[in-house]
């Protein structure tokens, strides 16, 4: 009964818009003081410890499903983490936990997101719990898009994102009204609490669902597409006709980034010590994004020693940097990448920060990758 409550009340604090979840509190509260008059009729003795379960569900949500906003100075500062493959059993990449809050104690984000390839052990549960922990006691909202490793474990994709969502710090809200399990929208709010900015989160799924004609990795399903397409044009009526400022954060590159790698006239910057694993299905993700005018730039993870960000018909396709240690000479130091959004402007800039507190790679788009193609 106190699950179920409890889950209920996480529902309301934790719909798309949070903009709307003030108009629910006195919902909440209603729903709360119905269900104490139950259990205090029938069952007396344990009401204090019950109260005390729903007032945490209650404060820990309200603590940290918060709205996103731009601070005062007007940005939103993001850090994604990508491709930690932490696994308890094998006690292998266990200090990615220490590299992570090395680099929120420096760049003190406003949220936190990881692209993917996280956890990859059999129980995925209590890694994810010193994630909020970690989150938690930095005061900083998370949240997480799946990669393909993400769901090779004994937890199915499913599980593994109602885990999250019942998470107090993780903002994941899929709600099942596309393919996959971690598609959700994220709107960061201004000075005069409108939306301002819009983060997709989506899920690049897994493997090819035509082996063995098709091999390799997974694509965006046709229902994605239509989806973003849906959530974009309803952002862009809403404000007039215009087309908000706009990020996509998942897992596995889309086709289109070997074209911003192999760009001459705007190089990217960083590196490539691997081909890009892309699917080899395109489904158009990338012609929805352009067409729509929303998306500035995309981040992923997925090829652990690539770390570039290039441009492809004027949109950013850039990598995280990998977070665990990677053991080659020449493989980039693990770290996080960085992308400060401005208020009022499509513009971020973005670098790394490694696990020393190096800053590498600073550029900004679109002012780095603004070079005409010259017309012959």
């Amino acid at each position: 009964m106190v699950f179920f409550v409890i889950k209920i009340i996480r529902n309301i604090l934790g719909k798309e818009d949070c903009h709307t979840r003030n108009d629910y509190f006195f919902l909440s509260c209603v729903l709360i003081l119905f269900v104490l008059n139950l259990i205090f009729k029938f069952m007396k003795g344990f009401i204090y410890s019950l109260v005390a379960l729903l007032l945490f569900a209650f404060t820990a949500n309200a603590q940290y499903k918060k709205e996103l906003k731009f601070n005062l100075n007007g940005e939103f500062k993001v850090v994604q983490f990508t491709d930690t493959h932490i696994d308890f059993n094998s006690k292998s990449n266990l200090n990615v936990y220490e590299i992570i809050k090395g680099v929120i104690e420096i760049e003190k984000p406003d949220l936190v997101i990881l692209t993917g390839d996280i956890i990859t052990q059999s129980d995925p549960q209590n890694a994810y719990l010193l994630f909020d922990t970690l989150f938690s006691e930095a005061n900083v909202p998370w949240a997480m898009v799946f990669g393909n490793h993400d769901s090779e474990h004994n937890w199915p994709r499913e599980n593994v994102a109602e885990l999250l969502q019942n998470l107090p710090s993780c903002l994941n809200n899929d709600n099942g009204d596309t393919y996959g399990n971690s598609n959700f929208v994220l709107p960061v709010y201004g000075k005069n609490d409108k939306t301002e900015a819009v983060l997709y989160c989506m899920d690049s799924n897994s493997y090819s669902t035509l082996k063995p004609t098709v091999d390799g990795y997974g694509w965006f399903d046709f229902s994605q597409v239509n989806w973003y397409r849906e959530k974009s044009s309803n952002y862009t009526f809403a404000n007039d006709g215009n087309p908000l400022p706009a990020l996509a954060f998942f897992h596995i590159p889309l086709p289109e980034y070997y074209n911003a790698w192999k760009n001459k006239v705007n190089r990217p910057i960083g590196v490539k010590n691997e081909d890009e694993c892309s699917p080899d299905i395109n489904t158009g993700m990338f012609s929805a994004m352009l067409e729509s005018g929303d998306v500035m730039g995309t981040f992923v993870g997925h090829d652990h020693i690539n770390d570039y960000i290039g441009v492809h018909y004027n949109i950013a396709l850039a990598y995280g940097r990998v977070t665990k240690v990677m053991r080659g000479k020449r493989d980039p130091k693990a770290g996080g990448r960085v992308i400060v959004l401005k208020e009022g402007e499509r513009s971020f800039d973005t670098w790394i920060r490694d696990l020393n507190g190096k800053k590498e790679l600073e550029c900004s788009w679109p002012g780095s990758f603004n070079k005409l193609k010259k017309i012959k």
